[in-house]
């Protein structure tokens, strides 16, 4: 059974279909890409699969269950987790207590032990800590945990801190929309590692858009091109890639 299974997904804004009969199959431990020109419809795909959208058709499935329609923090309870296109960290919070953010659902203390500060509050917090500075440790962050403010990195960065704290949900798919954007060659570079290893040593199965064809080619090992919200053709990298299809549609040649 696939991890991931969409199946005629479909959603109108107006008259405009946006997304139209759209089918993929995500397995376990994949490391997919969702690419295509811009206004193709991969963020509005990104927004049905987390619930900030719901479509007009279609089924979504997550390792079995149906997810269609549900509220974004059901899905994300249920293993789904993304990045955004602009970049939506906590700006005046630490670096440490944005990931933080992300772990709430996972470590939980009772309000009273919270509020009156009892040793059960203290624990968690350790514990909190401790699985942050795991996951900043991942992309360099850990040395800026506390000291610095998300706001007050440097661009790449900031994409790294929200990954990270996208990965503090503890998902089964993480969903990454244009992480590379913004970097530069040595910076894309450092992430394509970091995603390769995510994928190996967290046994995440990851989902992307991404424009930046060296790290398209570099780390997906399949893909699915969207244009005017319909699937062009889907594939194996290379194979999608070299399709006079694709390279007329997305690349402009």
């Amino acid at each position: 059974m696939a991890l991931l299974e969409i199946n005629n997904l479909s959603i109108s804004f107006g008259g405009l279909r946006a997304v139209d009969e759209f089918n993929l199959s995500i397995e376990q431990g994949d490391l997919y890409g969702l690419i295509g020109p811009n206004g193709a419809g991969k963020t509005t795909v990104f927004n049905l699969l987390t619930g900030v959208y719901k479509p007009n058709e279609g089924i979504i499935r997550l390792d079995g269950r149906d997810i269609t329609g549900k509220k974004p923090i059901e899905i994300n309870k249920a293993g789904i987790a993304r990045t955004f296109q602009n970049i939506r960290l906590f700006k005046q919070m630490s670096v440490l207590d944005n990931v933080k953010v992300g772990l709430h659902n996972i470590y939980r203390c009772p309000p009273a032990a919270s509020i009156l500060r009892l040793p059960a509050y203290y624990e968690t917090e350790k514990k909190m800590n401790e699985r942050a500075y795991e996951l900043l440790s991942v992309f360099g962050l850990d040395k800026e945990a506390d000291s610095t403010l998300a706001s007050n990195l440097p661009y790449g960065r900031q994409r790294k801190l929200e990954i990270a704290r996208a990965m503090a949900t503890n998902p089964r798919l993480l969903l990454l929309d244009e992480p590379a954007a913004g970097m530069n060659p040595n910076e894309t570079q450092e992430l394509m590692d970091t995603i390769h290893y995510i994928r190996d040593s967290f046994g995440m199965t990851i989902l992307l858009i991404e424009h930046d064809m060296k790290l398209v080619s570099g780390i997906c090992e399949k893909l699915t091109v969207l244009n005017f919200g319909r699937i062009l053709t889907q594939g194996e990298t290379k194979k999608v890639l070299a399709n006079p299809e694709v390279i007329k549609a997305y690349l402009g040649e």
